[in-house]
């Protein structure tokens, strides 16, 4: 929580960047996280309003320290806004953790406040802590403000992982997780490297897991974006995790498409449909009329969408040595939409 960020997204900080990753290119899979860790019901149609991660804390000797907050955003659903922040902890819970917690939730309130009349309005997110390692009997914290009109206190919501099984995780879909399933198994991973059928069993377990993901792609309950995005961040989590573990690293690594730690899916799809929206309004506005532009946006994103697709098969063909074909599975594509895609940016060069 306390590390600053690292622009690089494939950075040391293994966990952080995954949690930040997910949080910020997932719509999909941070609605129902959302709804998990604050009893919300959002669905599809909520709308995420990402605000800035990166703050200044003031210390008594007056000196500036970088902050980076793991997420922070408002969710707009059915004309209500509230305001969410939450940080990754891969250490046990301690109750310094609320003094950082009070720390960003603070700056995140300034960062809208409101003056009027001369009263000064402060909004202070819904937070929430998600534990990585170690158990516990209690699902919140609690942070007080004594003032002189009055204390007011609010809830800290604190999740762990040792509270999810995968039923859980598939049932609730929170495939937001996936990547840090394996701090269930930490204290256990030395014998499961040293033993060859525990090692089955685990390496069966992540099979499965992947199955699972690609039938809600199937069903249409996750995006094939997120899905390759989940696929690439819990085969960097259990690389990061089981750097001692070569058996471990190994087979799961094989199954995750290899020793793939790049997330080239998601810049080819920003670059992608960044490039392809700019020539779309370009065109657009070539045509000098509002209908024009409307229509040179449309195809330009669709057209963005096919380079990303083209861009994100033809990396892990070159990354894994594999086909077309096994490259459109990993991403939760067919290879007509692969060879469609090629087709529509041959005729449109």
């Amino acid at each position: 929580m306390e590390k600053e960020y690292n622009d690089d997204i494939y950075s040391d900080f293994a966990y952080d960047d995954a949690f930040r990753t997910v949080e910020s290119e997932c719509d999909d899979l941070l609605i129902p996280f959302v709804n998990y860790f604050h009893n919300e019901n959002y669905n599809h149609s909520a709308k995420i309003i990402r605000g800035r991660n990166e703050h200044f804390i003031e210390h008594a000797n007056l000196s500036d320290q970088k902050r980076v907050t793991d997420s922070g955003f408002t969710i707009e659903f059915q004309g209500r806004k509230r305001k969410y922040h939450y940080e990754c902890e891969s250490s046990r819970y301690d109750d310094s953790l609320l003094v950082r917690m009070f720390e960003y939730d603070a700056q995140i309130a300034l960062d809208t406040a409101d003056v009027d009349k001369q009263c000064l309005r402060v909004e202070f997110p819904y937070s929430g802590i998600l534990l990585l390692r170690g158990k516990g009997d209690f699902d919140k914290a609690d942070i007080e403000l004594v003032t002189p009109g009055g204390a007011v206190r609010y809830p800290v919501a604190v999740r762990r992982m040792s509270d999810l099984d995968l039923d859980v995780i598939f049932d609730k879909d929170l495939y937001f997780l996936l990547p840090f399933y394996i701090f269930n198994y930490e204290s256990r991973l030395n014998a499961i490297d040293s033993n060859p059928e525990e090692l089955e069993k685990f390496v069966e377990m992540y099979r499965e897991m992947v199955e699972e993901l690609y039938k809600k792609v199937e069903n249409q309950c996750l995006s094939a974006f997120s899905y390759g995005v989940i696929i690439r961040l819990i085969n960097k989590v259990v690389h990061k995790m089981t750097m001692n573990r070569k058996n471990v690293q190994g087979k799961v690594g094989d199954i995750m498409g290899g020793k793939v730690l790049e997330l080239d899916i998601i810049k080819a799809r920003h670059d992608g449909i960044a490039e392809g929206r700019a020539e779309g309004i370009a065109e657009g506005r070539a045509e000098g009329i509002e209908e024009g532009r409307a229509e040179g946006r449309a195809d330009g994103m669709a057209l963005g969408s096919g380079r990303a697709l083209i861009q994100c098969v033809e990396g892990l063909m070159e990354h894994n040595d594999i086909t077309a074909a096994k490259a459109c599975e990993m991403m939760g594509k067919s290879l007509s939409e692969y060879e469609e895609a090629k087709k529509k940016l041959i005729v449109n060069v």
